[in-house]
This record gives C-alpha cells, structure tokens and sequence, in this order.
C-alpha cells in the first residue's frame, strides 16, 4: 500500500491543509499502517489500543494548534498514531528498539510530546498544570488530556478532577478532559465507576418510572420510540452528573470513530474556557477484527505477525516465564493454605493471575489502577489472619511507596510482594524498568528481600516468602530464566542463608593472580558463573538482600583477595551497597567492586544488548573485574589448571 495521503503528512500543520472530506481516507491510510508496521516489527508493540485512536487522534491534530495547544496522552501506549502524524512516519518501524523511537510519549524525543508518559493517570493532573501555566503567564492556549477508561479508576485522576475543576486564584484553566471510552485498559476495567452507570439505571426510582411508561405507551406507534430513545438517553445524560460534580462541562458520550461527529465536537469544546470534559466511546483493536473480538490477546503485538491470520505461536515449547512460575505457584499455594489472597493492580494477565482468578475467584482481588489501595486493602487482609500476595511490577510498587513503609511494614504485617518486571524490561524503557527496588525496599525497616536466581529457586522462595511472619519481597524479572528443571515440592530455603555455586582452586594472595569471589544477586548469577570459569573464581549465590547473608559475606572476605558484587538493579543503595555496609561494620578492608546498572535511566532495547552496555553480561562481568583487580585471562587460567 502507497499511502497516497499519509506519505504528504510530515507534521500535523499539513494535516489541518487538507479538505475535511478527506480525513476519513487519511484515517483508513494511518490505521493500515499501524497495523503494517507493527506486524512486521521484531519487538512488536502496543496494537490494539492504537487502531482504537486513530480517528481521535486525526481529529485532535486536525482541530487544536498543536504543539502550541498541548495534548497529553495518559500512558501513552495509544500514540502510535499521534507519532506517525507528527513528524516520526518513517521511523515507525524502530519503535521500541535499541536507538528506535520510544513506544511513549517523551519530551526530548518531540515538541509535540509534551508530557512524558508510561505510568497510569498522570494525564489530567499533568494538563491541568499546564492549563494554569498558560493562565498565568497570560498565554492562549488549551491544554488536552486524554485518558482511558481504564487510567480513570486510579485515585491520581480523581484527585486532579476535584482540583481542575475550582478557581485557584480567581484563575481557571482552559482544560479538557477527553474520556476515551473503550471498555477496556489492559485487564477488563472493575469498580464502582465502571458500575455507576448499571447501578443507577438498576435503581428503584429508574425502573419504577420505566416500567410505568412501559404500561402507558404499549401497544402505540410511541413505544419503539422510546425505547431506542431510553438506549440513548440513559448514556447520553447519566454519566455526566458525576463529572459535573467536579466542576466540568460535561459533553457526550460520542462515536470516537466517526469524524463528523468529533470535529465538530471538538470544535466546540476549543472555544469554550474553563474546564471541559468529552466522553468519547471507542473500540479497541478498531479496524481490525480479530483485535476488535479479542482485545486483551491483541493488546499489544509480541512481534512479527500475519495480519491475516494473528498471532501464531511457536511450534517449539518455550521455557516457562518468571510470570508463569509464579502463576502455578499461587495456584499451588492457595489449594495448601485457605488464609491466601491474591491482589493485582488491574494486571491480571501480566502477572499470571488469569488461572488463579479462574480457581479461586472469591480470594481474587483487581483493584484497579490503583497502587495504593492494593498496598493498603492487603495491610487490612493481613491484620484479620489472611495471607495476601500482592502481584505487582517493580515499577508500579514506586507508586505505593508510602503505603509500603506505613501501612504494612511499620506494622510488621505478612504481606508478600511478588516483584514482576525487576531489573531492565528492553523495549518498553525506562518508565518501566524495575531498577529500584532492592534499593528502596532494603531501606525499609521489617522488609525482606529476597532474589531468586531462577525458575526452580523462584518458586522456593516464595514459598520461602509466604511462611515468613512478616512483609517480603521476593523479585524476577521479566521473559524466561536458565531453563532449571521446576520442582513441584515446595521447600522453604534457609532463611537468610546464601549457598557456594563455584569454588576458586587458586590460593589466597598469588601474586598476579588475584584470589576473587563473586557475590551474585538474583538472575545474573548464571553470567557471573560464565565469567567465573574464565577467571576461576567462587561464586556465591547470595539469594537474600535482606536479610543479608554476613557470615558468608565476612567468610569469603576473609578468604580472598577482592569481593565482587553483581545486581541487575541501581547500585546506589543495592545489594552491593550491603555488602560494603557489613563489611565496614567489621572492620575488614577488603577491595570490592560493585557491578549493576548505571546512575542514569537505561533507553528501551532488547535486554541482551542492554545488558551488554551495561556489563552485566559474561564477558562484560569478566572484563570489569580484570580491569579492577588486574591480570591476564591467561595468567588466570593457567593458574587455575596448575
């Protein structure tokens, strides 16, 4: 396919020079390309969320004077689009890979990317800022957030609406508020706001007068009437009332797919001051079918794919993810001890949940976009006897920080935190990437931090976690492990108890050959074995961070020439910095390199590569620490075969 009319659209100043009657064409053209694009893409990519926004997205570009009039995406996994109109067509094709164009929204990456996005519900408040900005500084300009319905149960959105929609100062922002409507985020929405609109048309007052017009119309020309006229007016007049409530204009809802409808629409809505607010239906995976009637698979593409026929997977069996592990571990636990409940953050099919909730459904808990509540609601499970896993990523655990530290481990309640998504994620980026949570939970008084080092010992050890009285934390990264055969017999490991995987054949102090252990944290102890072979150096697999295993710290100090420590997070405040804080506690002078990810955020990638870069593969380990403690792998070797 050409793209006659999209191959002339390089910013969206050109598309506001074509004829309107156009911009359906223009629209059919952008979603096929989205769709061409991403089915050929190596990494894959968010795809059902951005052929439900093309047509909004036209509309948008077409109507507002962007980038002057900001828009902000909520997430920002729905602006595939919006990229391709704004100057990034040809660079559709390396989204989400290594030196490619990001898969959200970011500031340094376009000026029509206002707002870096990744997280949930930072949308409105985001806008609303820039909306009194723009006030302030006496400038004309409307500010445009745009927000799931999904994105809309997370507290964050609600506490931006009741502050957008008052005066501050005797100014109001020109804000709106544009709802994109499509029943769906990831998981399918729960809640009571996606259950306002049932519950209100199931009231008394409703059905009674209903059912009395039933009576009264029956039997005449009028009935039919009113009864398509109900379908209508019931969507059309009863969710805006809460809204409303907030201080906003309320208008719709609207067909997010037809044209003639939003831009006018939107029209409107430009001119007006003060807060707005458009509720905008859509369907996800639009234009699309097999998206369209299977919206969670086709969420997001897992790579190259057949547009006519979908997804097909491998014929050879993949190892079992991380995500997978830990999904038959809930299962198991949970048919061993009752008092399990499981929580999940509206990420049920990301963290394995999906046969949990099939099994168990009255200890199952979605509670939406909401971090915090999941956090505290599994504080409150614990004070009453309960046993709650909290299935969450690394990088949504930063959003429910506070609660973390007061509402559970203050407490010292059982909570166990199964850690999804640690370490680097590849092609979603940073905003993401599960970098800080050895650091910012091994600070926490009462915490326990454990890191498995693959399939089998992830399992063990939350099995380990959940017999522990009080709060855990046990983290895996993302994709599959080494490929270790899985015990189904659960076993708690030694509490706080790391083990020796390789013992250096050299003696202490050889002049130019270095005696080294490696303390490995977590999955990179298979790497760090790899380079030990070069060097023939111990290997520890430390398994916990917290509480650190110091006998074996201090043991193997004391028994060799340099420590080196090995972390798939920050090295600020991480494990390797535990190590440094019981050695200085001991008063041991021992040389030690601390090897993890870098102070800076780490670009979207595939993990292999990013790995690389970071050193944090074999060979990366291997030259770090000849580079530190000097030596040839030569000299090293033969040393090790004398």
């Amino acid at each position: 396919m050409n793209y006659p009319l999209l191959r002339g659209i390089d910013s969206p100043a050109d598309l506001r020079r074509l004829p309107r009657a156009d911009l359906v064409k223009l629209a059919g053209e952008l979603r096929a390309y989205v769709l061409d694009t991403l089915s050929n893409s190596k990494v894959g990519g968010h795809l059902g969320s951005n052929l439900g926004t093309v047509e909004l997205t036209v509309a948008l570009h077409y109507v507002f004077n962007t980038p002057h009039d900001r828009l902000v995406w909520d997430v920002g996994h729905q602006t595939y689009p919006h990229k391709v109109l704004t100057g990034r067509r040809d660079q559709l094709g390396t989204i989400r890979h290594l030196g490619g164009i990001s898969g959200f929204p970011r500031r340094d990456e376009s000026e029509y990317d206002t707002f870096g996005t990744g997280h949930s519900s930072t949308s409105i408040s985001a806008a609303h800022g820039m909306a009194m900005a723009a006030k302030i500084k006496g400038e004309d300009r409307k500010a445009v957030a745009i927000i799931g319905d999904g994105a809309m149960t997370a507290g964050m959105a609600f506490e931006a609406l009741n502050n957008a929609g008052v005066p501050h100062g005797g100014l109001m922002g020109d804000l709106l508020v544009i709802l994109n409507d499509n029943d769906m985020s990831i998981s399918p929405p729960v809640g009571a706001l996606n259950k306002y609109l049932a519950r209100l048309m199931s009231g008394s007052f409703y059905s009674a007068a209903r059912e009395g017009a039933k009576s009264v119309l029956k039997n005449t020309p009028l009935y039919e009437f009113a009864r398509r006229f109900e379908e209508h007016t019931k969507g059309m007049v009863v969710p805006g009332t809460i809204f409303e409530e907030f201080g906003f204009n309320y208008v719709g809802p609207i067909d997010g797919h037809d044209l003639d409808a939003l831009i006018p629409t939107l029209e409107n809505l430009r001119d007006k001051k003060g807060p707005q607010f458009l509720h905008v239906v859509t369907k996800k995976g639009q234009g699309y079918k097999l998206a369209e009637a299977d919206p969670v698979k086709y969420h997001a593409a897992p790579g190259k794919f057949d547009p006519a026929v979908g997804f097909v997977k491998s014929a050879a069996p993949a190892k079992p993810t991380f995500t997978q592990i830990f999904g038959d571990w809930l299962c198991d636990m949970a048919e061993q001890d009752t008092r399990l409940v499981g929580i999940t953050p509206a990420m049920r099919e990301g963290s394995g949940m999906v046969e949990f909730h099939k099994r168990f459904p009255s200890r199952y808990q979605d509670v939406g976009i909401a971090e915090q509540h999941a956090v505290t609601v599994a504080a409150g499970l614990a004070c009453e006897g309960l046993k709650p896993v909290v299935a969450i990523y690394s990088t949504f655990l930063q959003r429910a920080y506070d609660q973390l530290i007061h509402d559970v481990a203050l407490q010292d309640l059982p909570v166990l935190f199964a850690l999804d998504r640690a370490g680097l994620v590849g092609a979603d980026g940073a905003t993401h990437a599960g970098n800080y949570d050895i650091a910012f939970t091994r600070c926490v008084p009462k915490m326990a931090v454990l890191t498995p080092a693959d399939e089998n010992e992830c399992r063990q050890a939350l099995f380990t976690g959940f017999q522990h009285q009080g709060p855990v934390t046990v983290r895996y990264p993302r994709g599959a492990g080494a490929g270790v055969e899985v015990q189904k017999q659960m076993q708690a490991l030694p509490w706080g108890k790391g083990e020796i995987r390789r013992e250096s054949g050299q003696p202490q102090g050889r002049a130019g050959s270095p005696r080294i252990a490696i303390l490995a944290f977590g999955t990179l102890l298979y790497p760090a074995l790899a380079a030990a072979e070069q060097l023939d150096a111990t290997v520890a697999n430390m398994r916990f961070v917290k509480p650190l295993d110091q006998e074996l710290v201090l043991e193997l100090a004391r028994s060799h020439d340099g420590l080196v420590t090995i972390e798939d997070g920050c090295l600020m405040g991480g494990a390797g910095s535990a190590v440094l804080e019981c050695l200085q506690a001991a008063g041991l002078q021992t040389p030690v390199l601390t090897l993890g990810l870098p102070d800076e955020f780490i670009e979207h990638g595939d993990v292999p590569s990013l790995m690389s870069q970071c050193g944090l593969d074999a060979a990366g380990i291997e030259q770090s620490i000849l580079k530190r403690f000097g030596g040839r792998p030569a000299l090293l070797r033969s040393a090790a075969n004398e």
